[in-house]
């Protein structure tokens, strides 16, 4: 079993949709995506994408994504990568492939001299946080994740 990952290519925009709708079945979400083929394409493959996506494939089959952009720490006073989303097949699961994403994200990091890899995971979510405790990742306990979107966000902009 030989596990790769490489960069995801236009041709990959509806694989690349149905991870994401597999991920949001998953997480009982699936009401809420809207992205479409479309978007998808547009985002990832346009001039000057500002997001990107790596697929891992086992044995030449595509199993997974880590979706991922660009952040900056004021803190830290470095850019970083935020992962927006991972996702592994459920039958590839325990295979190698998560890992791959992350450490090829992590290959990105130190390459680039970013300060930091970072992503949100849902609480109630316990293998995947167990795997993330697992590769050494951190708990941000402390913050609260806020967003605003729709009616707050159009009457917050309308000043």
């Amino acid at each position: 079993m030989s596990v790769t990952v490489r960069p995801a290519t236009p041709e990959d925009a509806a694989l690349i949709l149905s991870f994401i709708r597999d991920l949001a079945e998953y997480e009982k979400l699936l009401h809420e995506v809207e992205a479409t083929q479309t978007h998808i394409e547009a985002a990832l493959f346009c001039d000057g994408p500002k997001a990107f996506c790596d697929i891992a494939l086992i044995d030449g089959e595509p199993v997974g994504l880590a979706l991922w952009f660009y952040n900056y720490s004021t803190f830290v006073g470095r850019h970083g990568i935020y992962l927006e989303d991972l996702f592994v097949r459920p039958a590839a699961r325990g295979l190698g492939a998560g890992k791959a994403l992350l450490a090829n994200l992590a290959r990105r990091c130190v390459a680039e001299n970013l300060g930091r890899l970072e992503w949100a995971v849902l609480d109630w979510n316990a293998p995947s946080i167990a795997f993330y405790d697992g590769l050494g990742a951190a708990a941000m306990d402390e913050w609260t994740v806020r967003r605003m979107t729709g009616d707050a966000l159009a009457k917050l902009a309308a000043g």
